[in-house]
């Protein structure tokens, strides 16, 4: 028999409300246990007194709903238990239902898990839930929604169905050789998967939009040491992030800190200051640290101090290309109102008076959202839907150029198949655990 499942489903602590979901077959039992009373009408939000079943103790007023199978988020029948949300309270409402035969606590994951079992919702829907929950800016919330409601699964759904009516064509040609069937039927197919590997190269063709904006954009502050780069993260941050000293190297490794920018996720990296000779093996590996972040951040803010003009640090100008905000700082101590450096535009401020940080901010903001924006259609949002859509690609040009019939059908059923492991439609038992092993408890 399925065992019915039980876990706090709102962040654990205190609160003004907490909320308990059971779900399972006997969930009803278990609601009827704690009232002492039939079961509310499914659906229907009702006023209830919770007691511990054994010893009749009073554990909660509590807002209940009833909602049966398949109409609940797990498709089984499901009770959720609104309770007062001081620790206590859930504490007993957990220990009374721990008490019930045939109820555990849900594993990690596990409430939907048991909604993709059921067919509530495939696996790119179950991935946007923890995504929703996890979604710190208004862009996050965005895409995790549309993936919730479905626009990723649908694309590649669609997809897969124009690859099994390919398929059927070629396979015509294979089965049935000696029937009066049309000329080159195979044939027939060859445009569609053409015109779908194409539209797959420009799904991927993203600059990993998706993943970016589940993970936030990567921004490294770079420059020569004492430019003010500690400075400019906290004033970017509005809080003590980093230590600021006027001892040149101070920062040896890399701070990072989390930002909103526009809507946007932003990971704020400062770095170690750049020279050539450093004071010591410590530093010398936090340089070496700064220039690895820089290489492989989405964005540069190169810091230069404008008290140092006309110099101009060469370890940092050798930084500067078309994903770099060039930083004039200090402007308070020296005038720098219509600022270049080494022939950039750059944005005077101060991060100690904070004069020009609203323009670093837009110019930052404009550069991100030029990465991270969208043009409409959805975007993948995991490494292994890219995976798995470079094998169907891989396997449609195969198809394409294959000497056969055979050759070519073989090559559509693995591109169908990459696309069916990304919703779940083929292949999942390996992929569950993978899926849902992160979600918490409640979820």
């Amino acid at each position: 028999m399925i065992p019915t499942i039980f876990a706090l489903a709102t962040a654990p602590g205190r609160a003004g409300v907490a909320v308990v979901r059971v779900s399972g077959p006997a969930s009803g039992d278990a609601l009827a246990a704690l009232t002492g009373k039939p079961l509310p009408e499914p659906r229907m939000a009702t006023l209830v007194r919770l007691r511990d079943p054994k010893t009749g103790e009073a554990l909660d007023d509590a807002l209940v709903l009833r909602f049966t199978a398949p109409r609940s988020f797990t498709g089984e029948d499901v009770v959720e238990l609104h309770l007062h949300g001081g620790r206590a309270v859930v504490a007993g409402v957990v220990e009374a239902l721990s008490a019930r035969p045939g109820l555990r606590v849900a594993e990690p994951g596990e409430f939907t898990r048991r909604a993709f079992e059921n067919g509530k919702l495939d696996l790119t829907e179950a991935e946007a839930v923890a995504d929703l929950v996890d979604a710190e800016t208004s862009a996050q919330r965005r895409q995790a929604l549309r993936q919730m409601e479905g626009a990723l699964g649908k694309l590649y759904d669609g997809w897969r169905d124009r690859l099994t009516r390919s398929l059927a064509h070629i396979e015509a040609d294979i089965d049935f050789p000696d029937e009066d069937l049309p000329s080159g039927v195979s044939d027939a197919a060859r445009p569609v998967l053409d015109a779908l590997a194409a539209e797959i190269d420009a799904h991927l063709d993203d600059r990993g939009r998706g993943e970016r904006l589940r993970e936030g954009l990567h921004i490294a502050i770079v420059g020569a040491p004492n430019a003010g780069k500690s400075s400019l993260l906290n004033a970017l941050a509005r809080r003590e992030a980093a230590i600021v000293s006027a001892r040149a190297g101070t920062t040896r490794d890399v701070i990072e800190v989390h930002l909103d920018l526009g809507g946007y996720p932003v990971v704020l990296a400062d770095t170690a200051g750049l020279r050539e000779a450093a004071a010591d093996e410590v530093e010398e590996e936090g340089i070496r640290r700064a220039l690895d972040r820089a290489a492989r951040a989405d964005v540069k803010v190169a810091v230069f101090d404008a008290t140092a003009l006309p110099t101009l640090d060469p370890a940092t100008v050798a930084l500067l290309d078309k994903d770099t905000v060039v930083v004039l700082n200090k402007t308070d101590v020296v005038d720098a109102a219509v600022p270049t450096v080494g022939g950039w535009e750059a944005v005077a401020v101060s991060a100690r008076t904070g004069a020009g940080l609203p323009e670093l901010e837009r110019r930052l903001t404009a550069f991100t959202a030029d990465r991270l924006a969208g043009s409409g259609a959805p975007a993948l949002t995991r490494a292994r839907h890219r995976s798995a859509l470079e094998e169907c690609r891989d396997a449609l040009r195969r198809a394409l150029t294959a000497p056969l019939p055979e050759l070519m059908a073989e090559d559509v059923r693995l591109a169908s198949r990459a696309l069916g492991r990304i919703t779940g439609r083929v292949d999942v038992e390996d992929l569950l655990d993978v899926i849902f092993r992160d979600f918490c408890i409640g979820k």
